[in-house]
């Protein structure tokens, strides 16, 4: 399967290139802002997604894309989340409907529905606090792909655009979407804060995330990118029944 990385020189990017090619079936191409020396990549297009006519041929031949580019802090100005992450989201999937690929999967987050830690007992639990569950984790509701959009920054609303236009784009053009709402991927692969112990996502996991992602039969979904952590409130039963997401690392194995 022949695969385009948008913001292959990122982390998540770096992450992919290097696990990815592990299974064994994917030939991948990356198309990126900044320049990625990396020889195991097929092709590498030196383009802001912003820009249609510098990034869009990238995408010629591909059967697939991994939509990662855009600015990631949660405090990004808007006037960037507008430009690199808004509009460059709708240039992709316009530029993968005009190639003719069959499938995106988007890095979508998990802010776009972060105001839900501003509930018991994701408010409590994301400090460490897991009273309010009587500590016993088989308590915790968990956040599905089924709960309202709650946004918890600009950075988070533009992750709900990249979730509605590939929706859009699925019902009517049929481009096959998936949208990954992804936890804490870290260059230090292990949780860094107390958060981490609910939210943390390993490499290997978020690789064989996308792998499955990749595979599957699957028309227009949304899943959760996390380990399998004690203290974890974001659903990954449905992935693991959809398209047979079964993750390896639990953050508490680093305690």
């Amino acid at each position: 399967m022949k695969i385009l990385i948008t913001g292959a020189s990122g982390l998540i990017g770096g992450v992919l290139r290097t696990h990815l090619g592990e299974f064994g079936r994917y030939t991948i191409s990356g198309v990126d802002a900044r320049d990625v020396d990396d020889d195991s990549l097929a092709s590498f297009t030196l383009g802001d997604c912003y820009d249609y006519d510098a990034m869009s041929l990238a995408f010629e031949g591909q059967d697939a894309v991994v939509h990662l580019a855009a600015n990631a802090p949660v405090e990004t100005p808007w006037p960037d989340v507008l430009r690199n992450n808004i509009a460059s989201t709708h240039n992709v999937y316009e530029a993968a409907r005009e190639h003719g690929v069959k499938r995106v999967v988007f890095a979508s987050s998990n802010h776009a529905v972060g105001n839900f830690e501003l509930d018991e007992p994701y408010k409590s639990i994301v400090v460490g606090d897991y009273s309010l569950i009587d500590n016993d984790p088989s308590n915790i509701v968990q956040v599905d792909h089924t709960v309202p959009i709650r946004p918890d920054s600009d950075y988070g609303v533009s992750k709900v655009f990249g979730e509605a236009t590939g929706r859009y784009y699925n019902e009517h053009f049929g481009l096959e979407v998936a949208c990954l709402r992804i936890g804490g991927v870290v260059p230090q692969n292990r949780p860094m804060n107390i958060r981490a112990y609910a939210t943390w996502l390993s490499h290997r996991d978020l690789a064989h995330l996308v792998d499955r992602c990749l595979v599957a039969d699957i028309s227009y979904e949304i899943f959760y990118g996390v380990s399998n952590n004690r203290w974890r409130f974001w659903d990954i039963e449905y992935a693991r029944e959809t398209i047979g997401y079964e993750p390896q690392d639990r953050a508490e194995d680093w305690k």
